[in-house]
C-alpha cells in the first residue's frame, strides 16, 4: 500500500472523529511507517526529538499511536518484559512472533499451519474470529548459543517454565 494512500485513510480516520491532522500527529504518523523495526513509545519519541520538524511532546507521541492502533494502522505486542512495542501493520502479510525472554530480540514469523489450526477450533466452536495476537515467549538461538556453553540454559529453562529455583534458606 502506498504511504499516500496510508495518509489519506489516517486522515479520513481523524475527520471521522472530528480531529485534525497536526505537524505533530503527521511526524508521529510518519516515524512510525518510516520503519520496518518494531519500537517503543519512547524509542518513536527519542527519534522525532533527534530530527528536525514540529516539536513534538512525549504526550502527543503516546496519544497518536494510541489513536493509530484504535485505527488499525499500527499494532502493539506485550513482550511480556514491561512494555509494549509498536510496528505499522497496513500494506504487511499477517505474522505471529517469537519473543526471547533474555535479549528481547523480537522475531516474526508465519505459519499456515497454525493459522488453519486457529481457524477450524473457532469454527468448531462457532466463533468468528476478527483478529488475534500469538506471541511464543522463550529463548532465542543467540542466547542459546551463549548460556549453553556456560551451562546455564538447563537452569534458565527449569527457571522460566515454572520449576523454581533452590529453595529458599530458612534461618
Amino acid at each position: 500500500m502506498k504511504h499516500a494512500t496510508i495518509v489519506t485513510r489516517f486522515e479520513q480516520y481523524l475527520r471521522e472523529r472530528k480531529l485534525k491532522l497536526t505537524a505533530q500527529r503527521l511526524r508521529v504518523f510518519g516515524r512510525a511507517f518510516a520503519t520496518h523495526e518494531h519500537f517503543t513509545a519512547e524509542t518513536l519519541y527519542e527519534w522525532l526529538r533527534e530530527e528536525d520538524g514540529a516539536a513534538v511532546s512525549r504526550a502527543t507521541v503516546y496519544r497518536t499511536l494510541d489513536l493509530l492502533e484504535r485505527g488499525g494502522f499500527v499494532e502493539s505486542l506485550d513482550t511480556g518484559q514491561g512494555g509494549l512495542v509498536y510496528e505499522h501493520v497496513l500494506g504487511h502479510r499477517h505474522h505471529d512472533h517469537m519473543v526471547c525472554v533474555e535479549c528481547g530480540r523480537i522475531q516474526e514469523f508465519h505459519e499456515d499451519r497454525i493459522e488453519r489450526l486457529q481457524e477450524q477450533a473457532a469454527e468448531s466452536r462457532g466463533f468468528l474470529i476478527t483478529g488475534h495476537v500469538h506471541r511464543l515467549n522463550g529463548i532465542c538461538r543467540l542466547c542459546v548459543g551463549r548460556l549453553r556453553p556456560k551451562g546455564e540454559l538447563e537452569q534458565r529453562l527449569t527457571i522460566l517454565r515454572g520449576g523454581g529455583g533452590p529453595e529458599p534458606s530458612r534461618s
